[in-house]
């Protein structure tokens, strides 16, 4: 048995815990962004928790192989963990019945209400709790801001898989779309093996730009796609900051770092005893606009001062 003694300014865990070392796993779908993860380990720290002194961190994550999904729930499973963090709707799907007992904590998901985890986000009932990034509106506005970054756009690709939350994102892009006077040219995308077709239907398309809508896939393929339309000297605008840092022109949505800093606070919480039921799920709070000036030299775009002025973080 392992005896741990903690500092004056180190967490107290439940009576529970008191005579181990907290154990967390972190499992993911598609590769998840190291900074995001880095702020997770940030924000732990800062609550006073030290990897392999008074916190074990364990990683699992598929590869974006649906397949592995359920080896790797029953192996995290069989460890133990005291709580396990989990992104994406497929991962949280595979843990449900493999891990009744288990706090679970999300520092993102689409749809936890419509997905099914989460009945009552106010007072969820079951053992999953975290954060939410659904915000289907902001399709719209991403159309909106990419109109005023390139005003001579008319068609558009978006690049979008299907499921019910893309769809009511694409609902909003379509009724933006009519104001903006703009001609949408959906390319669904159906796995990183997909990707390469979906280019070249866009390709084939000839769009004046792509907008591609939140998803882990696109996320975890960013660089496939910033290379493509730097290729093709398309303007781009995507949901997470990582597309736009990874060359993409332009991204507008929940600030991510934001949601696995808070989901250290929720780790923290059930930790000194509170349970998911007593965390309500918590929607989207911080926004930001991130443009990429060196992409727009690469591909011809020049960014009006106004737009630039809105951006919380410009890339030379």
């Amino acid at each position: 048995m392992i005896v741990v003694v903690l500092g004056a300014n180190a967490p107290v865990v439940n009576a529970a815990q008191s005579k181990k070392v907290p154990r967390v796993a972190l499992f993911w779908f598609e590769p998840v962004p190291q900074s995001r993860i880095d702020e997770f380990r940030r924000a732990l720290r800062d609550l006073g928790y030290i990897e392999a002194r008074n916190i074990v961190l364990e990683h699992r994550e598929a590869g974006g192989k649906r397949e592995r999904l359920p080896e790797l729930a029953a192996e995290l499973v069989g460890l133990k963990p005291d709580i396990i963090v989990a992104s994406s709707g497929v991962v949280i799907e595979a843990l449900r019945n493999t891990a009744t007992k288990i706090p679970i904590v999300m520092p993102t998901i689409s749809d936890p209400t419509g997905g099914g985890f989460v009945a009552n986000p106010m007072r969820p009932e079951g053992n999953i709790t975290g954060l939410t990034n659904f915000a289907p509106e902001l399709s719209g506005k991403r159309l909106e801001l990419l109109k005023e970054a390139v005003p001579t756009i008319t068609r558009v690709a978006v690049l979008w898989r299907s499921s019910p939350v893309q769809e009511s994102g694409m609902k909003e892009l379509e009724f933006s779309a009519r104001s903006l006077k703009v001609r949408l040219q959906p390319v669904s995308a159906r796995g990183p093996k997909g990707l390469d077709e979906a280019f070249q239907t866009v390709a084939k398309a000839r769009p004046h730009a792509l907008l591609t809508l939140p998803d882990p896939l696109f996320l975890g393929q960013r660089t496939r796609i910033a290379e493509f339309a730097l290729r093709s000297r398309l303007p781009t605008m995507a949901g997470a900051r990582e597309l736009a840092e990874a060359g993409g022109l332009m991204a507008y949505g929940p600030d991510f770092s934001y949601n696995f800093r808070r989901a250290a606070v929720y780790v923290d919480k059930i930790l000194k005893g509170a349970k998911p039921q007593d965390l309500p799920v918590e929607n989207p709070m911080k926004f930001e606009l991130i443009i990429n000036l060196k992409t727009a030299k690469e591909i011809g775009v020049n960014v009006p001062p106004r737009v630039l002025m809105w951006a919380d973080k410009v890339i030379k």
